[in-house]
């Protein structure tokens, strides 16, 4: 079987597209891939994450539907043939970006619609014409409810990363979606892992699929350097800081778990001075787009992020990925080391294991098919110790805090330092006691203005005020 780009039958406009991009060799998934969508047959792919799954239904796509092509600006002209479904926004886009590289001198429109955004250029988009769109199922759903997307002309259907879709409870979206596509169409599903839910979605979706395997399901990259470091959970920034000393890192993906421990975890590393940016379900779009292009400018060194940046995310030379958690999904594993070693690169893996996540590596063995070696990690650097705050608004003991404060005071200028203050001189308390030698003539102040007492009674004591009472005693009866 043919690897080289230049033995596709491709069109001319297509193979001048692949060039510019400096693609030669086919990967294995798109090797196998491409000749069976060229056939125009359902296919459900497997490959590692980073193995080029997006050209190998892009291409074939476009060449299916060149057929199609036309100069008319008319929007009747350009009805969607071709829909792209992918689980995250971030995903979305850098699909529709790479699909418009490869049609770049074609005649083909393509469009990404995704929510978190104003629905109205979106709508503009639509209005004028795509051949190709690419969605995310939510956003989708709002534009065919709206009728600004017609889709009873689709020939091809997409699903990447179909597991994680199902994942995060898109599969009613799907089934409503699927319902407005025509019955005579191509589906192509492609995924980094297989479960039993994937499977049961393809037979009820795909007719007469070509399985498609490049690797062994839920395998991890071989081109990934992995470490499992059991430490205490106060050490994990500090095991961060440590690896990127010692292999020499310039810039890596941190995950976490959740939206929160991904805020407060990107916090506190600022502090400890890394530059870092966070990426999570909670930041508005064009926040979480400002984020990733500062990452990929290499503007930040370390992205911390939920597993909405674990999935497709293609980010070239990223050397690291540090699981900051272990995923409570164990294939999410596979997905979040897929962002490092792509493209044939080498890439470093390391996953922060407490004493409380047995059960959670259990699983990870029993999904990776091996024992997992969990090894101890050394430290060069002293733990700060100290009052500082560990980013979940706990409070270390600092012994070194009074000796950094001491030290700050000493680095500030004489002249800015306060000047002691010395209370003047008084000779009257610097001289000994002396007992009068007589009596004073008048009492105290005090006891001048005392009142008169009654013999018992100190002159201090308010005497009771007497009252008439106002019921007499009755008087005896005789």
């Amino acid at each position: 079987m043919s690897t080289l780009y230049s033995d596709l039958a491709l069109a001319d406009p297509l193979k001048r597209a692949v060039a510019d991009m400096g693609y030669e060799t086919m990967t294995p998934i798109q090797a196998q891939a491409i000749p069976v969508v060229l056939a125009g047959q359902d296919v459900m792919g497997a490959a590692q994450t980073g193995t080029g799954k997006t050209a190998a239904f892009s291409l074939p796509l476009l060449q299916r539907l060149m057929k199609h092509e036309t100069a008319s600006v008319s929007p009747a002209r350009h009805p969607v043939r071709a829909l792209v479904l992918l689980p995250t926004r971030e995903l979305a886009v850098q699909v529709a970006d790479q699909v418009k590289q490869y049609a770049k001198y074609t005649q083909l429109r393509s469009a990404c619609v995704f929510g978190g955004m104003d629905m109205k250029p979106q709508i503009a988009e639509l209005r004028q014409g795509v051949e190709v769109l690419v969605a995310t199922p939510g956003r989708l759903l709002d534009h065919i409810e709206a009728k600004t997307a017609v889709l009873n002309q689709v020939e091809y259907v997409v699903l990447d990363e179909a597991d994680r879709m199902l994942d995060i409870g898109f599969l009613p979206d799907l089934q409503r979606i699927l319902s407005h596509l025509p019955k005579n169409r191509t589906t192509l599903l492609f995924s980094a892992t297989f479960s039993p839910e994937i499977k049961r979605l393809a037979e009820s979706y795909l007719s007469n699929p070509v399985l498609i395997e490049v690797a062994r399901p839920n395998a991890t990259a071989s081109t990934v350097e992995q470490h499992f470091y059991l430490l205490h959970e106060d050490d994990k920034r500090r095991a961060i800081r440590q690896v990127l000393k010692d292999k020499d890192l310039r810039q890596a993906f941190v995950f976490c778990n959740s939206k929160l421990g991904t805020a407060r975890l990107a916090r506190a590393l600022e502090r400890d001075g890394l530059k870092t940016t966070a990426l999570h379900g909670d930041k508005s779009q064009d926040e979480r787009l400002k984020s990733l292009e500062a990452f990929k400018q290499g503007e930040v060194d370390l992205l911390v992020a939920t597993d909405v940046a674990a999935r497709g995310l293609d980010i070239k030379d990223v050397p690291a990925v540090f699981n900051y958690d272990v995923p409570f999904n164990p294939e999410d594993y596979v997905h979040r080391i897929g962002r490092t070693g792509r493209a044939g690169a080498t890439g470093v893996a390391v996953t922060l294991v407490t004493r409380h996540d047995q059960r959670l590596m259990g699983e990870l063995e029993k999904l990776l098919g091996r024992k997992i070696e969990v090894e101890p990690i050394e430290f060069e650097e002293e733990r700060a110790r100290g009052r500082h705050n560990d980013g979940r608004r706990r409070w270390q003991a600092d012994e070194t805090g009074d000796a950094r404060d001491q030290a700050r005071r000493e680095r500030r200028p004489a002249e800015r330092r306060p000047a002691p203050v010395s209370a003047p001189a008084d000779p009257f308390f610097d001289r000994p006691y002396e007992a009068p030698s007589e009596p004073p003539e008048q009492p105290p102040a005090w006891e001048q203005k005392a009142r008169p007492s009654r013999p018992g009674l100190s002159a201090n004591i308010k005497p009771k005020r007497k009252l008439a009472a106002l019921f007499k005693a009755p008087e005896p009866t005789h």
